[in-house]
């Protein structure tokens, strides 16, 4: 597989990941939203994909489930795909109780942490299969195995550098329009979704 992007990696990704998203105003919700709430949201999640893989950090503690995912779909399969996205949320807007009463900044920010590191590992040359089951990988990389992972982490605070300055120095620009245009999109198409499973 080549190199494998560190918890520690991920764990950085995913709070520049959040503060970027919070401060480019990605979503209405993210835009308002509490810091408190996004980014240990972020954190929680982001290295929920590599349940896939017994050796990770969460694989090593949770072995009974890892070994189960790993041995279905293998590392870097379908829990590193948008379809894992849209079924771990459907699962949740079906199954979680009512009463459990969970912000939306906080979901939200649950999402950003597990889109953070598969987007994370398309940095890397293995790259992810995005739109599993179909095989194709999409890959961007710039991590390689030569270079360690102080060229990670030189990365992750660069982009947290450049997430914390972008908003306040530069005007919105097409690609954050696009994306959050996107973002409402999906949202209304999976609210739809779940309402017609409800009814």
């Amino acid at each position: 597989m080549g190199f494998i992007m560190t918890a520690e990696g991920h764990l950085l990704f995913s709070i520049a990941s959040a503060v970027f998203a919070k401060n480019a105003e990605l979503t209405p919700v993210l835009a308002h939203g509490d810091w408190w709430h996004i980014i240990p949201s972020a954190i929680l999640t982001c290295l929920l994909p590599d349940i896939d893989h017994p050796k990770s950090f969460l694989g090593q503690r949770l072995k009974w489930l890892s070994k189960a995912i790993a041995r279905a779909f293998g590392h870097r399969g379908f829990t590193h795909s948008l379809l894992a996205v849209f079924a771990l949320l459907a699962t949740f807007y079906l199954k979680v109780p009512d009463t459990w009463i969970i912000p939306a900044d906080a979901l939200q920010g649950m999402v950003l942490g597990y889109l953070s590191h598969i987007v994370a590992d398309m940095l890397t040359p293995a790259g992810v299969p995005l739109l599993w089951p179909c095989r194709w990988r999409f890959r961007l990389p710039i991590l390689a195995p030569r270079k360690g992972n102080q060229l990670e982490r030189f990365l992750c605070m660069a982009l947290f550098a450049w997430a914390v300055w972008m908003p306040q120095s530069m005007p919105e620009n097409n690609v954050i329009r696009w994306s959050s245009q996107m973002i409402t999109i999906l949202q209304m198409q999976f609210n739809r979704f779940i309402n017609h499973q409800i009814d």
